[in-house]
């Protein structure tokens, strides 16, 4: 089964970029394996469990984030993987049937800035209103202060 994509039109971007404590290649490393991701993935108060993690151009990823009695799958494809620089991949919750509803494009860059300090750059499209932008921006931004405090660790 595909993903839905919204039609091209002028949507919504959702950018946040972060200065993590820790060298590129570590910076990247931790996006790209289970045993990592899982320390990390979801917004504050979540645990996550991956499914499925095919970590190259065209592998799929399966993740699913847990608070209490909800639960929120999410899934997608890697597009483009240039290590330890940029990672593209598709997102896309599960909608009400448990299959992927509308999909955005996800793209993160890591930027060395000093021998031990990365810039890590989050970015997400298409959004078509603000308010589910935003709604993106909570969630992500939490998932990025615990990527942040998982890398304080390494």
């Amino acid at each position: 089964m595909t993903a839905k994509t919204r039609p091209a039109a002028e949507r919504y971007a959702l950018e946040i970029a972060r200065v993590v404590d820790a060298p590129r290649d570590i910076a990247f490393k931790i996006w790209t394996t289970p045993e990592h991701l899982v320390r990390w993935w979801g917004p504050k108060d979540f645990t996550s469990s991956c499914e499925k993690l095919e970590f190259r151009k065209g592998g799929a990823y399966r993740f699913t984030i847990y608070k209490g009695d909800h639960r929120h799958g999410m899934s997608g494809v890697y597009r483009d993987i240039v290590a330890p620089e940029r990672i593209v991949f598709t997102f896309a919750w599960d909608n009400d049937l448990g299959e992927p509803g509308d999909e955005t494009l996800i793209t993160v860059t890591f930027d060395a800035i000093a021998t031990k300090k990365t810039r890590v750059t989050f970015s997400q499209t298409p959004f078509d209103t603000v308010e589910s932008r935003d709604s993106h921006m909570e969630g992500w931004g939490e998932c990025l202060d615990r990527m942040e405090a998982y890398l304080s660790k390494q």
